[in-house]
């Protein structure tokens, strides 16, 4: 299946916080999109790797992606090498996406910053020819997305471009939700995170609704690019 874009993620729930309603903006626009997680959150204080295996497949269907995949690396301990390179590589090529989207380059857990460097190390990898890899014993076609982009996460990284997400961030707010082990709930009894408050949760919202104040629309997310970001012309500015 070809994908139009694919999105990585360090953990399930990454891609939904960062880039959930840019995502379900692209389905409604008939995009393919698919979602592969890295790591399956089993070093997450609330909840378990069971537990958050059952809250992406919901996250997945309410935002209504084609495919979803997990590659089971350590959380917390993987690493960017040739052998979690290659396992991408064969993500890459088997969808062949013109959109990367993946973490953000510098956030506060590390898999976010590592993961970032992993993806994008390996979706200039998977364009060499000479770079061999075999799904069900058969051989992949090299393939290199277009575009990469890295999504905003806990820190309040100046963003490159910014996508009006309008009218979409219902759909993004119930995909995060989704992962009800993870986020606000007063009667939970599990310790307490830095994500597990009130504030972050509203945070999904009002740090939307501020990129979208700035660029004079309701709600919107934010990107930065690893090359420069062109427009065909001026009048194709928002």
């Amino acid at each position: 299946m070809k994908l139009d874009i694919l999105a990585f993620g360090a953990h399930p729930d990454d891609v939904e916080l960062g880039s959930g309603a840019t995502i379900a903006k692209e389905i409604s626009l008939g995009k393919k999109v698919g979602i592969v997680d890295l790591t399956r959150g089993e070093l997450g204080t609330r909840g378990s790797a069971a537990i958050r295996d059952i809250e992406a497949k919901n996250a997945a269907n309410i935002l209504g992606v084609s495919v979803r995949e997990n590659l089971g690396f350590a959380d917390g301990f993987f690493v960017n090498d040739r052998k979690h390179q290659l396992e991408i590589i064969k993500m890459i090529r088997k969808y062949q996406p013109e959109i990367v989207l993946c973490n953000a380059i510098d956030d506060r857990h590390i898999d976010h910053s590592k993961g970032s460097k992993l993806v994008s190390d390996a979706c200039f990898l998977s364009g060499l020819l000479k770079i061999e890899t075999t799904v069900e014993g058969k051989l992949q076609e090299k393939w290199r997305p277009k575009y990469v982009y890295h999504y905003i996460q806990w820190k309040n990284i100046e963003p490159d471009f910014v996508v009006d997400v309008t009218g979409f961030m219902e759909i993004k707010e119930k995909s995060v939700l989704a992962y009800s082990s993870q986020f606000f709930d007063p009667t939970s009894n599990e310790p307490e995170t830095p994500i597990t408050s009130k504030n972050f949760t509203e945070s999904i919202n009002y740090r939307a609704k501020d990129l979208g104040r700035l660029i004079g629309v309701d709600f919107a997310e934010g990107f930065t690019s690893e090359r420069y970001v062109a427009v065909e012309n001026l009048s194709k500015l928002i």
